[in-house]
């Protein structure tokens, strides 16, 4: 048998960029420890739920029942999300919602990757860490009706576990929180992420991402004041990083902590942009904590991926909205 042959053998031909990549972002796929669990095992795999997921962003599928027709309807979606077969509506609601701490353990593992390769002639590494607010999807439930647990007549697909928050810039959000840590040097792109309630502060965000290791230690890591409180500049000093934000500038001469901080605002604020702008997911499109954060953190750890392909065949790292647009219309190769 020829080579050609045998290549045609080991890997499917894939007729559309959008099971193309598929196929790239499983490989990318790191599983979980193995764990001996009691009960029935399950029919499908954690990986099968997150690349429905990336369905879900790159074609803007964000209904199960959507998913669930679009799984029906195409045998080789079906076979590259490697389902044995179709899930039912409600498995699909279930599986998307316990997607967010997979995911979130996919991006600080792919970021670990990233840190691993784009700085490997750097001396030192330098991220950066913020957050940004996700609107809700539904009307506004005012504070008093929420303290109450009412919801008032005539308001109708309130979105009860999005909460309020105020911004100096955007105002008071009904919604929750993306915290992203990127890397600043020598390209803005993304190395962890967190989804919680709007509410959470993202020090406390920043904290929990520290203690359960899912944060990327880098030499230096810069932050607005949100991130400036002793416990938490302690508590990375402890890992081995330094955690760099105004109230650690000198107040009396600028010195080079202050060009090292206007780095920030050029890379993880742009960087933001960059993911909504490539996904067209710039608010909640559903419901629930855990099902937003399924399609937010998921959008994230695509778009790292799609950086890693384009720098492992040295394209250009941020024509990345192209790749999302050619998956999402299924252009043929």
């Amino acid at each position: 048998m020829s080579d050609f042959a045998i290549l045609l053998v080991m890997k499917p031909i894939l007729t559309d960029e959008l099971l193309r990549l598929l196929q790239k972002i499983s490989e990318h796929y790191q599983p979980p420890p193995t764990t001996c669990k009691r009960g029935r095992r399950q029919k499908f795999s954690e990986r099968s739920f997150l690349l429905l997921a990336v369905v879900a962003v790159v074609t803007r599928t964000f209904a199960d029942a959507e998913l669930r027709r679009l799984l029906q309807a195409d045998a080789k979606l079906l076979e590259i999300c490697e389902f044995v077969r179709v899930p039912h509506r409600t498995t699909i609601l279930r599986r998307l919602k316990g997607l967010t701490s997979p995911a979130e353990r996919q991006i600080s593992l792919i970021g670990a990757e990233i840190l691993t390769k784009v700085t490997l002639d750097q001396s030192q590494s330098v991220s950066a860490i913020d957050g940004r607010m996700y609107q809700g999807t539904g009307p506004r439930w005012h504070k008093k009706h929420r303290q109450q647990n009412r919801i008032p007549a005539g308001l109708r697909n309130v979105d009860q576990e999005s909460e309020w928050f105020k911004s100096g810039y955007r105002g008071w959000v009904q919604g929750y929180r993306l915290v992203v840590q990127s890397l600043v040097f020598p390209f803005p792109v993304p190395l962890s992420a967190s989804w919680r309630p709007n509410n959470c502060g993202e020090s406390t965000i920043a904290k929990q991402a520290i203690t359960s290791r899912q944060l990327i230690k880098t030499d230096v890591l810069l932050g607005d004041e949100t991130f400036g409180g002793q416990d938490l500049t302690k508590l990375y000093r402890a890992v081995g990083g330094w955690l760099l934000t105004p109230k650690q500038l000198p107040k009396q001469r600028r010195s080079f902590k202050h060009d090292l901080y206007d780095y920030r605002k050029e890379t993880i604020e742009l960087l933001f942009q960059r993911i909504i702008q490539a996904f067209d997911l710039e608010a909640c499109q559903v419901k629930g904590l855990h099902k937003n954060g399924a399609f937010v953190l998921t959008s994230v750890w695509v778009y790292q991926i799609a950086f890693l392909m384009n720098f492992s065949q040295t394209k250009p790292l941020f024509v990345i909205k192209e790749l999302i647009e050619s998956a999402r219309w299924r252009i043929q190769l």
